[in-house]
């Protein structure tokens, strides 16, 4: 009976894709939930009595949280799977979005208070994307992995892109505290289905079939010997100083750190940016706000499609590093053209396109690290995330410090020395280094 279910998925969409559309999903959520703030900045600033520059630290703890938690998350993920460790940390991050809802501004050192609340949700909310990674890696053929790792990022695009009007329209109706509610009862949803439907790899899913088993195992590698070097590695527990040491790896943080920095400016400041500086009311620029997160969606899908697609058509490094670089590059410009636009409109459409492309770089990153990792997938990929998120709060605290200083001008030009940067970083990955291959050599 369990082996005709496989064969009945099998003939529709198959279950990798089933599962990695519920990833993004949570992906959706996830970024509802640590985006909201931005939305709310506004209520909370006249809550708690804190000006913009105080704000940023508000949005930077998250972000310390987030980034401080990446190795010891991706260290649970790789002893517990993907499944139970998401599954797990989905339920907290929903907790402490309820405490942030909960912390009285009336108390001595609220802030305080809000702030640690805020690092310790981003902690819990850390493991998402390491999780989907290693995820990917024992789901999906080398081939597939751009797809897939574009369909988990849409969610990024997606979520950020419905957090302005339907955070606006809660708060609206029934203010910011029921707003943050809100997203912890979808999100804890959201995380029993994920339990009950997903396994940590397809040889254990009893809706998987023998065929998409069996192709899914050969377009992973070498899968005998990976497992006998990732049993060998257990005896000495993680890698550290052989991954620490990979050029691939130093250079993959390098760029994420831009591309961490850059993502934020939409994540924390967009929204503010168009109601304080361009002069449009909460209504309009919650419409406005959309904008860039849509490009995201949409350059987060086409970028890991084109990914994948260049990779077989030309070679790996132009798929999965020259992409990137490129995209990177692209971004910067319009990041500069678009905070010099006279206009609003104009403004919002050029750096709309820039944050698009940005998001066309953002699956080369988790799928050149999969495909580096291999069983230590998880763990890489919080390493090198761990640089995203440090770029990140860099930003959500430097941005407003610029701004008032120099300018908003000078707070995008910034982004854009940064993209460059991230975009040279790329020509020092070799797309076809393997980390199991490295320490075969090393042991003999």
């Amino acid at each position: 009976m369990i082996q005709e279910q496989g064969h009945k998925f099998g003939r529709g969409l198959p279950m990798r894709y089933l599962l990695v559309l519920w990833v993004m999903v949570i992906s959706t959520i996830a970024f509802v939930d640590r985006t909201n703030i931005s939305i709310a900045g506004v209520e909370i600033g006249k809550e708690f009595h804190i000006d913009n520059s105080q704000l940023g630290w508000i949005f930077s703890a998250f972000l310390i949280g987030y980034a401080s938690f990446q190795i010891p998350g991706g260290v649970l993920i790789r002893r517990f799977g993907p499944r139970r460790v998401l599954t797990f940390f989905v339920i907290i991050w929903g907790v402490f979005t309820v405490a942030t809802a909960l912390v009285p501004p009336g108390i001595r050192g609220a802030i305080w208070v809000l702030f640690l609340v805020r690092v310790a949700l981003g902690a819990s909310s850390s493991i998402m994307y390491p999780s989907a990674n290693q995820f990917v890696e024992r789901w999906f053929p080398f081939h597939e992995r751009g797809k897939a790792n574009g369909i988990v990022f849409g969610g990024v695009g997606l979520g950020s892109a419905i957090t302005p009007p339907l955070m606006t329209s809660i708060i609206l109706l029934y203010g910011w505290h029921d707003a943050f509610w809100f997203c912890a009862v979808v999100g804890t949803l959201a995380a029993g289905v994920w339990y009950v439907v997903a396994r940590d790899t397809p040889e254990q899913h009893p809706w998987v079939s023998r065929e998409e088993v069996a192709m899914i195992a050969s377009g992973r590698g070498d899968v005998k010997r990976e497992a006998a070097l990732a049993e060998e590695e257990r005896k000495y527990g993680v890698p550290w100083m052989r991954i620490f040491s990979s050029k691939e790896v130093l250079a993959l943080m390098a760029s994420y750190f831009t591309f961490g920095y850059i993502s934020w400016l939409f994540f924390s400041w967009f929204y503010i940016y168009l109601a304080q500086v361009r002069g449009l009311s909460l209504k309009t620029s919650a419409v406005y706000s959309i904008f860039p997160f849509m490009a995201m969606t949409v350059g987060s899908l086409s970028g890991g499609a084109a990914s994948d697609w260049l990779a077989h058509a030309w070679s790996p490094r132009v798929g999965r590093c020259f992409l990137p670089a490129s995209a990177l590059v692209v971004t910067g410009l319009l990041l500069l053209v678009g905070s010099r636009a006279q206009s609003a409109v104009a403004a919002t459409a050029v750096l709309a396109c820039g944050a698009g492309a940005l998001y066309v770089s953002q699956s080369s990153f988790w799928s050149v690290t999969a495909d580096f990792a291999g069983e230590f997938s998880g763990v890489v990929s919080s390493t090198v995330n761990m640089s995203c998120q440090i770029g990140a709060a860099v930003t959500a605290s430097l941005t407003p410090l610029i701004a008032a200083h120099f300018g908003w001008e000078a707070s995008f030009f910034t982004a854009t020395l940064l993209a460059m940067l991230g975009a040279a970083a790329w020509l020092a990955v070799n797309p076809e280094a393997r980390l199991a291959r490295e320490i075969q050599g090393t042991n003999g």
